[in-house]
C-alpha cells in the first residue's frame, strides 16, 4: 500500500481541523469494507467530534452476495465432479439450509482459491474436474475476472465456468440516497475500486443529489484527511468530487482494467443481501461470454430467496440505519466464530470489525 504524503498534516492536527471545522450534526458514509475496518482499527470514531458521525455502508462484496446465489453454488456443488472455487471469505456465509463450509465439512469439492486466475490454473491441470468461480467482488477484482474468463477462451477450456455476482459501487449509493431511510452527508468513496473507475461515475452523486464524495486512501491520515475534505464541503454548502487518493486514483481510472470489464461484462439489476434489487448496480456475462455461465449450462434456476436470518440486522447496518451494537444479536448468540450474518462472517464485515476493535464510540 502506498504510503500518505509525509508533508501532510499529522493525525492529531487533522483531528483539530475537523474539531475546528464541524459546526453541526453531520453523517458520513464510508462505503468500502476496508476502510470500515481501517476506522475501527485506528479507532477514528471516539476521537472525531460528536457531532460527526461515520456510518458502515455495503462495501463488503461478500455481505452483500445474495442468500440465492450461495444457494446456488450449493446446488452446483451437489452435481457429479464439480468443483466450486470461491474466495475464504465466502466459506461461512450461510445460505438457505447449508453453507460452503458445511458442504465441504460433507465431501464436496470446494477449493479456496485468492484470485479467479487460480482457479483457471487448477482447472486447465485438472482437466477432468468441472471448475466454478463463485464470481463476488466490485469493480476492484471484477477486471481480473474479466481477464481471467478471456484467458480461459483464448485457451479453449472447457472446464472453467461462473457464477456472477458483481456488483458496482456508484449505483448502490444513488439508490441509498433515493431510498431516505438514512441521511447521508457525504461520502468516503472506497479508494481500491476508484483506482479502477477513476472519479468521473460519483459525479452524478454531487451533481443531482448534492453530496459530496471524496476518494481516500486507508491510512489514518487519508481517512482524516478525507473527512476533513468532506465536512469543509458541507460547512460551504458544496457538493463535489474531490480525490485524496491521488497516489493510487486517476481521474479517468485504469482504462486498461475498464476495457477488460467491458468487454467481458454488461451492466444489470442486481439484488444485494439484506438490501433488495438495485438498478443498474450488477454486472453480468454479456452475450459474447455466457458460454461460461455456470447457471446457464448446468440448467441451475437463481432460487428467490433472500431472506435474511431471524434476528440479523445486517440489512440495516450495511444501509446505515444502524450500527452493529445495535443489533441485539452482536456479541450475544453473533460472534466471529459463530457468525449469524455476513457482516460478522466476513473480515471486511461492519459487524466483524466493531466486534474486534470496539465501536469507538
Amino acid at each position: 500500500m502506498n504510503e500518505p504524503q509525509k508533508s501532510s498534516p499529522s493525525v492529531d492536527e487533522w483531528y483539530k481541523k475537523i474539531d475546528e471545522l464541524v459546526t453541526r450534526p453531520i453523517q458520513l458514509m464510508e462505503v468500502c469494507g476496508t476502510h470500515t475496518v481501517a476506522i475501527s482499527r485506528f479507532g477514528l470514531r471516539s476521537r472525531l467530534p460528536k457531532q460527526l458521525k461515520l456510518l458502515s455502508g455495503p462495501g463488503c462484496p461478500v455481505c452483500v452476495t445474495p442468500t440465492s446465489v450461495i444457494d446456488a453454488l450449493i446446488a452446483l456443488c451437489r452435481l457429479p465432479n464439480i468443483t466450486i472455487a470461491t474466495f475464504g471469505d465466502m466459506l461461512r456465509v450461510p445460505g438457505s439450509v447449508s453453507s460452503l463450509q458445511e458442504e465441504r465439512a460433507t465431501g464436496k469439492q470446494i477449493l479456496v482459491t485468492y484470485s479467479p486466475l487460480e482457479a483457471l490454473d487448477f482447472a486447465k491441470a485438472h482437466p477432468e474436474h468441472i471448475v466454478v468461480f463463485a464470481g463476488v467482488g466490485f469493480e476492484t477484482t471484477l477486471p481480473v475476472l474479466a481477464a481471467t474468463i478471456i484467458r480461459a477462451r483464448e485457451q479453449q477450456l472447457a472446464n472453467f465456468f461462473v457464477v456472477m455476482s458483481g456488483r458496482l459501487a456508484p449505483p448502490a449509493m444513488m439508490t441509498l440516497l433515493e431510498s431516505n431511510d438514512v441521511r447521508i452527508d457525504g461520502f468516503i468513496c472506497p479508494g481500491h475500486v476508484s483506482s479502477v473507475i477513476g472519479s468521473k461515475p460519483y459525479e452524478p452523486i454531487a451533481s443531482k443529489y448534492r453530496v459530496p464524495c471524496v476518494i481516500t486512501g486507508f491510512e489514518a491520515k487519508d481517512i482524516l484527511e478525507g473527512v476533513y475534505l468532506l465536512v469543509e464541503q458541507i460547512e460551504q454548502q458544496r457538493a463535489s468530487v474531490e480525490i485524496q487518493y491521488k497516489r493510487a486514483v486517476p481521474e479517468a481510472g485504469n482504462p486498461q482494467a475498464l476495457a477488460a470489464m467491458e468487454r467481458v461484462f454488461r451492466v444489470c439489476d442486481a439484488a444485494w443481501r439484506g438490501i433488495g434489487l438495485m438498478p443498474n448496480s450488477g454486472m453480468e456475462l454479456n452475450d459474447e461470454f455466457s458460454a461460461f455461465d455456470a447457471l446457464k449450462r448446468f440448467g441451475i434456476t437463481l432460487p428467490e430467496a433472500n431472506a435474511m436470518p431471524t434476528g440479523c440486522q445486517c440489512g440495516e447496518v450495511m444501509r446505515g440505519i444502524k450500527t452493529p451494537p445495535e443489533c441485539p444479536l452482536f456479541g450475544n448468540g453473533c460472534t466471529p466464530a459463530r457468525p449469524v450474518g455476513p457482516c460478522m462472517v466476513s473480515t471486511e464485515g461492519s459487524c466483524a470489525a466493531y466486534y474486534r476493535y470496539g465501536s469507538g464510540e
